[in-house]
């Protein structure tokens, strides 16, 4: 089986508060430095939208120990990112088993759980 069939993204974006761009793109470079040390990272990048001032983080990792594991390397990261923007969405999809892992130790986040479709990828 390979690593990819366990895959689960996390899509949180971050509407950022105004004149705090600047600092919230310095957290930035705190998070790919944390994020960088963890061996169940696929990937992990920011895309920022000028428009409506949000920026997303598209990142995924191997299972659900890997996002519990990214969650707590990040947590001081994130406790920063919300001191300077607001959580306006927070999504993580993959396989149904591996989201039901994190139900619980996620309960207190205002997190939507997207499951796989059985036949819906290649």
């Amino acid at each position: 089986m390979s690593q990819l069939s366990k895959a689960i993204s996390i899509h949180p974006y971050f509407k950022i508060n105004e004149g705090r761009l600047e600092d919230f793109k310095k957290n930035i470079g705190d998070f790919i430095s944390r994020t960088q040390t963890e061996d169940k990272c696929f990937y992990y990048d920011f895309s920022y939208c000028e428009e409506e001032n949000i920026a997303f983080c598209r990142e995924a990792y191997e299972g659900a120990d890997g996002i519990l594991t990214h969650l707590e390397n990040v947590n001081a990261q994130i406790e920063c990112a919300l001191t300077m923007s607001e959580m306006i969405r927070l999504e993580i999809h993959g396989p149904a088993d591996e989201l039901a892992k994190l139900k619980e130790p996620l309960a207190e986040l205002p997190v939507s759980f997207y499951e796989h479709i059985d036949g819906a990828k290649f």
